[in-house]
């Protein structure tokens, strides 16, 4: 029996419940231009490694430019403090305790010569000389105030100087007035005039000139700190001048070799004007510095500080020449107004008493002339101290050389007049000593006259120094204040124009 076969009947399913459709791929998120710069991978390109060349380039010209700035304007700086503002204030407030000394210096001549107004420069001479010295000690005090600034010490100082000035002033005014009452003879002065003299003078010399010294140190510490700083300032930026110069021509240095093997060139003109011209730059501003420094140097040893030393030797000079007229005006101060003689001589040219020997005018009267024999026959012998002592080391040559000898001859010889007036009175012979400390033509005014000559000869030559340390630092600083930033930009523009048409290669 034939079996029929039926078609397969095809199995109907239920159909599928709704599924979510799965949501199209999301393309991947291409990195940001900061993660691909942080990743370094333009470094990998050529036009990469062109464009880091230049950032690195102008960075680093960009830093010398700041730092040789810098260092210009300290060694500006340092040139405006110490040879247009501070430093000649200073100077000229040194002045002030030569001033008040030499007012008293002419106090004590007037009321020595008493009625015999011929004697000395004359009463008339004294007198006028007197209001110079306070004209003269009234602007020193003034030009003190105005260094000292905020300072709140300093200006109490000038303050105390300003008002201890004019209760001097009153008790001198007293004193000529009983002077000329009196009308005594040379060196004969009655015991108010005396008396109130006293005052006057131990005001002077225990107020006065202990502050208007003290004002004069203060000052200079101020100038010699500037100075301390800001040439400091200059040698720190000269080197870093020099370091990132160097910076910038290894980086032009780099560029240049890459240019030459990447692109089969040996020369970029325009990288190695830049080149040329960072080396010039460096070159000369090192050189700048350099010389900056010097002037600065030369002006602060040479020049600030010699002119300032002298200035108190000169002061503290002619105070002791003062005390002379005071050893024979005030006998009951002889021996207190000789020892002061001594510490103020001792302060200007300080030498050894000798073995075994006592520290007084006798031994240094011969000590003196022992030391300064030596000195004249070999300047290289200097065995002897205080501001000639500090002088004589300077090492001068020419005109600081030959003011220096005449100052020291001229220093002796006033010591040979001191001492032939104390042994004048010793003797009792008052009236020859006067003559001779008082003697106009010949005799000691004549003397000190010719080695506060020296002396003045001598300062001068060392402000000359000083002037032309400051002119030559003031020269050299002439342009710099656009050599920086242009020299900045051309470099600049040199490296940007050698490898612009490299990366032009590549759009």
């Amino acid at each position: 029996m034939t079996t029929t076969r039926q078609p397969a009947v095809p199995t109907i399913r239920p159909p599928a419940p709704d599924r979510p459709s799965s949501p199209p791929p999301v393309p991947a998120r291409r990195p940001s231009r900061v993660t691909t710069f942080v990743r370094g991978h333009w470094l990998r390109t050529i036009p990469g490694r062109l464009r880091a060349y230049a950032a690195a380039a102008l960075v680093a010209v960009a830093v010398l430019t700041v730092v040789l700035t810098v260092a210009v304007d300290n060694a500006r700086d340092g040139v405006q403090t110490i040879g247009h503002d501070a430093g000649p204030q200073v100077v000229a407030t040194g002045t002030l305790y030569f001033a008040l000394s030499d007012m008293d210096a002419q106090v004590a001549d007037i009321l020595l010569i008493g009625r015999e107004r011929s004697l000395g420069i004359g009463y008339d001479g004294s007198l006028r000389r007197y209001e110079q010295r306070r004209a003269a000690a009234g602007l020193a005090a003034v030009q003190a105030a105005q260094l000292a600034g905020n300072d709140p010490k300093r200006r109490k100082n000038v303050q105390d100087v300003l008002d201890g000035l004019g209760r001097y002033e009153r008790l001198v005014g007293e004193a000529m007035l009983l002077d000329r009452q009196a009308d005594h003879e040379a060196g004969k002065l009655p015991a108010n005039v005396v008396t109130t003299y006293r005052q006057a003078t131990d005001l002077m010399k225990l107020e006065l000139l202990p502050k208007a010294y003290n004002l004069t140190l203060d000052s200079g510490a101020t100038v010699r700190q500037s100075y301390e700083s800001k040439r400091s300032a200059v040698l720190t930026g000269r080197a870093w001048v020099a370091l990132t110069g160097a910076l910038v021509l290894l980086i032009l240095l780099a560029a240049q070799i890459y240019l030459a093997r990447g692109f089969r060139r040996l020369v970029n003109p325009a990288l190695a004007a830049a080149t040329l011209l960072t080396v010039g730059l460096v070159a000369v501003a090192f050189g700048m510095l350099s010389a900056q420094a010097g002037h600065l140097q030369r002006a602060k040893e040479d020049g600030f500080d010699s002119v300032l030393a002298l200035s108190r030797a000169r002061a503290i000079s002619h105070s002791a020449f003062a005390d002379e007229s005071r050893f024979l005006l005030d006998p009951g101060r002889a021996d207190t107004y000789e020892q002061v003689y001594l510490d103020k001589a001792l302060s200007v040219l300080y030498v050894e008493p000798g073995a075994n020997k006592p520290v007084n005018l006798e031994s240094y009267y011969t000590r003196l002339e022992e030391e300064l024999d030596d000195f004249a026959a070999n300047p290289r012998t200097i065995r002897f101290l205080g501001f000639f002592g500090d002088e004589a080391r300077q090492s001068a040559t020419g005109a600081e050389s030959v003011a220096l000898g005449q100052a020291l001859q001229g220093y002796r010889t006033v010591l040979r007049n001191d001492r032939s007036i104390r042994e004048l009175a010793a003797r009792n012979d008052r009236a020859g000593a006067i003559r001779l400390r008082m003697g106009r033509d010949r005799g000691a005014i004549r003397d000190f006259d010719a080695y506060d000559a020296a002396l003045v000869k001598l300062s001068d030559a060392h402000h000359a120094a000083f002037t032309r340390a400051i002119a030559d630092a003031d020269g050299g600083l002439g342009g710099w204040r656009a050599v920086p930033p242009a020299g900045a930009a051309v470099i600049a523009v040199l490296v940007l124009a050698g490898l612009r048409p490299r990366l032009a290669e590549f759009r």
